[in-house]
């Protein structure tokens, strides 16, 4: 329906991957980066990788250290813009987004928050007055896609794997900013480029790409992250930017955050009934 594009790409926060996520193959999208055949070719450039590992520790501390490690649940409130071929194709609408890491993510849309994707594990619901039901695959696969190359789980999880090469790029270019460019490619030569703010070493930007099973296509998507605010020791973007191929996909503003506050459980349960009008209390962990 109408909504659910809106819906979908909103779904992009998450600190561990899906364990089922339908595997994409990512490649170096900068060309001051190694690519996956030169990293398997030439000796590892220790003192490299060893100041990649500095940059994206600082980042770590930059965002929070262990506060930003700790978080359990997330509370959200904002407006998203949609863009279609880097046009708006929206006003704007409200939204309310909860995360309990690590794979429960619900969206709620509309003043009245009566439309809702719900994801949990590896599978997503929309959620409307009529009920639930399972979403496309395609739009799945796109959300655990994003999952998967998230910035959460690519500092979190990516960097705690023996299996993943770091690479220091140097000097970079976020949009106009300057930036210092660090890439990680995995075992699956998936690769993302995380740039990073020279002065504050906080993520700027993140970029990856993939191939589309169905056109073989190459995709790229980029993430841009600013207006960052601290929130109980946590500095949180409150604007963030996605684009897909070039093309602005939708832009989203947070009016409040909240952390580790505890969520409803019944919210994660598509068969629920749950109704964010009427909550029946939280239960904190």
């Amino acid at each position: 329906m109408k909504y659910r594009a809106l819906i979908v790409v909103i779904c992009t926060l998450q600190f561990a991957p899906a364990p089922s996520a339908v595997a994409q193959t990512a490649t170096l999208s900068s060309p001051t980066a190694q690519s996956p055949s030169q990293a398997s070719s030439i000796p590892l450039d220790l003192d490299n990788a060893r100041k990649a590992r500095a940059l994206l520790d600082r980042a770590i501390q930059a965002l929070g250290g262990q506060a930003w490690l700790n978080i359990h649940d997330i509370e959200q409130e904002g407006r998203t813009f949609s863009f279609f071929h880097g046009r708006p194709s929206s006003n704007g609408l409200l939204f309310w987004r909860f995360v309990e890491y690590p794979d429960k993510e619900r969206i709620e849309l509309t003043k009245e928050r009566d439309v809702a994707e719900l994801f949990t594990d590896d599978k997503g619901y929309e959620i409307t007055y009529k009920g639930a039901h399972e979403i496309e695959k395609k739009d799945l696969d796109a959300y655990l896609r994003r999952r998967r190359f998230s910035l959460e789980t690519i500092l979190r999880t990516w960097l705690n794997d023996p299996k993943v090469a770091l690479f220091y790029d140097g000097n970079a270019l976020a949009g106009d900013l300057p930036a210092v460019q660090v890439t990680l490619i995995n075992g699956q030569d998936q690769a993302v480029h995380i740039l990073l703010d020279p002065d504050t070493h906080l993520p700027i930007k993140k970029v990856y790409s993939w191939r589309d099973p169905a056109d073989q296509e190459r995709d790229t998507e980029e993430e841009i992250y600013d207006n960052y605010r601290p929130v109980q020791g946590i500095m949180t973007p409150w604007g963030f930017t996605r684009y897909y191929n070039g093309d602005m996909q939708y832009e989203r503003f947070l009016f409040t955050v909240h952390y580790n506050q505890g969520v409803d459980e019944a919210m994660f349960n598509p068969d629920s009934g749950y109704n964010p009008n009427k909550p029946v209390g939280k239960h904190k962990k």
